[in-house]
């Protein structure tokens, strides 16, 4: 998975192993205005008012829920931050996996598409 059209081909998948810090590098590349921070994924989708925020969370909702892999979600008057990481890996202590870069291609995805 070295692109972000690769990431939207797959689907999330259970994961136990996480990401070492060249993984992550690599797949961060695919992934535009995602950063790391905290060991998580991070980006901040920024939107002309209150609708427009609520609209692109009720639209990512489908996504995630469909992924079954749930970010945290910091919503405010005309700004959503998503935070992705896997809780499952290195054994329940957490990590960055695939599915954390497969989601946020799908977000930017549906950013792109309906609210850029």
């Amino acid at each position: 998975m070295s692109n972000a059209a690769d990431l939207l081909k797959q689907k999330c998948r259970h994961q136990v192993t996480a990401l070492n810090a060249e993984e992550i590098a690599q797949r961060l590349q695919a992934v535009s205005a995602w950063k790391l921070q905290d060991e998580k994924i991070v980006r901040e989708f920024i939107f002309p008012d209150y609708y427009d925020t609520l609209a692109f969370v009720n639209a990512i909702a489908y996504v995630i829920h469909a992924e079954d892999h749930h970010p945290e979600l910091v919503i405010t008057y005309n700004r959503c931050i998503v935070k992705f990481n896997t809780h499952s890996v290195n054994d329940g202590k957490g990590g960055l996996s695939d599915n954390d870069f497969i989601c946020a291609a799908k977000l930017n995805a549906v950013f792109e598409r309906s609210f850029a």
